[in-house]
């Protein structure tokens, strides 16, 4: 479950917004508070607010929102117990407070809130209310066996963990299997395989590295693996002896049509891998040099 939270000044704008009935916009929790529709309850948060002139942004404002899966499965009472556990763990229980439950979106959420003036007229202290908002929706879910933030993430690695090693097989597979010849080789067959290779060309028109895009992943080489920077992927592409020796000339190659800069440092690395090609394939073939 996720959990934001920020001071506000535009209190009645928010609780229009909180009572949005084209949201399907549902009471959870209200706390000292009478009224019956947003302009009442802006009047009585602003009667305590009146106390002190110095505070500006003098209302709280939350969002709650479990997993898409966790929410489904939520009931009102659940949604109820939610907010007020959170508002207990953000030591807000005797402040005016409202919440309301949106379901305008895939997923359910609650905005909460809470009157940052207490009845003494002291202002809540709202240093690192997002970070407190976060660790706060952390402990609820905890303690109602909801998904927390960390569970999310770690699936989130997890996806990515596999994603790469997918791209890394499919890559090892065009480059042992396939023998590209050169980068528009390459990136067609990674783009049969399903993993589409997106050139990272600079302003200058300098080629600077391939992204990998695959299941919803938008990857640097680096990122998927060590071995598939665009440096180590030319060393393993049998680019042809003289359009290696003529790119190592010219520092520049071309990709589907249109030429493009490329580091001196590429460019001998290719012409290196050429040239080595070439005389083992001659020596292959009992020729002398």
């Amino acid at each position: 479950m996720i959990g934001m939270g920020k001071s506000i000044s535009h209190t009645g704008a928010s609780m229009g917004y909180g009572w949005n009935e084209e949201k399907d916009a549902q009471v959870v929790h209200r706390k000292h508070l009478a009224g019956d529709n947003p302009e009442e309850i802006t009047q009585e948060f602003k009667i305590i607010q009146s106390q002190n002139h110095l505070c500006k942004k003098n209302t709280l404002s939350f969002v709650l929102s479990p997993t898409i899966e966790d929410g489904k499965g939520l009931k009102e009472n659940e949604l109820k117990e939610i907010t007020e556990r959170f508002i207990k763990e953000m030591k807000l229980q005797e402040r005016q407070a409202i919440a309301f439950v949106h379901q305008d979106k895939n997923h359910r959420h609650i905005h909460v809130y809470v009157n940052r003036i207490g009845f003494d007229g002291k202002a809540y202290k709202d240093s690192y209310i997002g970070k407190r908002s976060q660790q706060a929706a952390e402990k609820v879910a905890q303690q109602m066996g909801l998904t927390t933030v960390r569970e999310v993430q770690q699936e989130k690695l997890n996806e990515v963990k596999n994603i790469r090693q997918e791209i890394k097989q499919v890559h090892e597979k065009v480059i042992t299997e396939m023998k590209p010849k050169d980068f528009d080789q390459y990136i067609k067959y990674m783009k049969q395989n399903d993993v589409k290779v997106i050139p990272s060309i600079s302003k200058s028109n300098q080629l600077r590295g391939f992204r990998f895009e695959h299941k919803g992943q938008n990857l640097k080489g680096s990122e998927v693996h060590r071995s598939m920077s665009m440096g180590r992927i030319a060393e393993r592409i049998r680019f042809d002896k003289n359009v290696a020796q003529k790119i190592a000339k010219e520092n520049t190659l071309t990709m589907f049509g249109k030429a493009v800069g490329v580091s001196p440092n590429l460019a001998v690395t290719i012409a290196k891998k050429a040239i080595t090609t070439a005389v083992k394939k001659t020596i292959g073939l009992g020729m002398e040099i």
